[in-house]
């Protein structure tokens, strides 16, 4: 624009013929001669640079539009839950004629400085993304902090489907123990069905590894042939669809009244819970919800054998003496455990004919197979045990 102001002012003002300035500088010479006729009619103003947007925009999106937009921006935000462009559209669907596209929510969201840049993320075309091809065939299981309204740390354990991001379970304990893991993992299967796979970290209930041995889930999961996945040490990567999981849950209780105790905390999951698995739409499935990605195909399982097997779980506390009693073909069936941990609560795994005892620390009291032609089965504690549990007995 320099360069045309200097040649119309040559004309103008210094008289110089058009032509030779057309033949001696990179100038159209249609374009010269509008910018000429522009001058003389409008003044040095006319040469000034002028916006190119047009007076009107077909496409423009109304401004009803945008306003719901913000203002679905602010009700998700202030609940707690992801307020990006695709769970907008999806709440947008049905409340108007004409709605626009991802990506232009995303650009009206940056206009209105809602998007805050982070240039220091990783592009998306470094990732390595594994995903199961179908529900049931990875379970990924791992526990998160966090505080009640009086400061106190307490655990959540989280257990989600692989395929489909369905939320299996979360539940809030003070501190997770294998019988926790061991009952969560019940829980789920009675729910859901048993999964193929169980992928978790190295924390001392999911890995025994670190202590040269395994424990309580690590031995379930064996006996019902599901393959146990530990993570590579310090590689959160490996279990990142729970971790992320941790992400939105989180976000989703800092919005919430601080918790006053452990079950107002679970009220809080089990609601969360509901709308993450049922009425959110998740990005990684086309916005689809995890229940439906879940139910659109067909579930995978260990092998038919295992999986056919009636398994049960429930909680007890041994007797003065030690033992336990559980019905087994409809008759109760009564058997020794421990005498030293007479009166202490356990958690009695069932599978068919197969039980075992374990202590509220995930130690395994006894494991044995029922004889259904007794009604008391046989004890495997040692003489000298059963010598004093008689000269107790004799005394009383």
């Amino acid at each position: 624009m320099q360069l045309a102001r200097f040649l119309v002012e040559a004309v103008v003002l210094g008289k110089q013929s058009p032509n030779q300035l057309v033949r001696e500088h990179p100038i159209s010479r249609s374009w010269f001669y509008e910018l000429l006729a522009r001058y003389r009619r409008e003044g040095p103003a006319a040469l000034e640079p002028k916006s190119h947007r047009p007076a009107s925009c077909r496409h423009q999106v109304d401004r009803a539009v945008i306003e719901a937009i913000l203002e679905l921006r602010a009700e998700l935000s202030a609940a707690g839950l992801d307020a990006g462009p695709q769970t907008i559209l999806h709440h947008l669907a049905g409340r108007f004629d004409k709605t626009p596209s991802r990506v232009t929510i995303w650009r009206i969201l940056k206009r209105q400085g809602l998007v805050t840049p982070q240039p220091h993320k990783r592009p998306k075309t470094s990732f390595v993304r594994f995903e199961a091809q179908l529900p049931n065939e990875l379970w990924q299981t791992d526990a998160t902090e966090w505080h009640l309204a009086d400061s106190s740390k307490v655990e959540i354990l989280n257990l989600i489907d692989d395929h489909s991001r369905l939320c299996l379970a979360s539940v809030a304990v003070r501190t997770v123990k294998a019988a926790d893991a061991v009952q969560t993992f019940y829980s789920a299967a009675e729910e859901y069905g048993l999964p193929a796979r169980f992928l978790s970290d190295n924390a001392a209930v999911f890995s025994g590894k670190s202590r040269r041995g395994r424990v309580a889930l690590e031995s379930e999961l064996d006996r019902l042939n599901i393959q146990c996945v530990h993570s590579t040490p310090y590689h959160p990567q490996t279990c990142g669809k729970v971790e992320r999981f941790h992400q939105t849950l989180k976000l989703f209780l800092a919005k919430q009244a601080p918790a006053q105790s452990l079950a107002h905390l679970q009220l809080q999951l089990d609601a969360f819970r509901t709308i993450y698995n049922q009425q959110r739409p998740h990005r990684a499935l086309d916005g689809r919800t995890p229940l439906q990605a879940f139910n659109a195909r067909l579930k995978a399982s260990p092998s038919p054998a295992q999986a056919q097997l009636d398994y049960r779980i429930r909680r007890d506390r041994l007797d003065s003496g030690g033992r336990v009693t559980l019905r087994y073909l409809s008759r109760l069936r009564h058997f020794h455990v421990s005498y030293r941990h007479r009166g202490e609560p356990v958690m009695v795994l069932v599978a068919g004919d197969h039980v075992r005892v374990i202590a509220e620390d995930g130690a395994l009291l006894r494991e044995l197979t029922l004889d259904p032609s007794r009604d008391y089965q046989r004890s495997t504690a040692p003489t000298l045990v059963r010598h004093q549990v008689r000269q107790r007995s004799a005394s009383t």
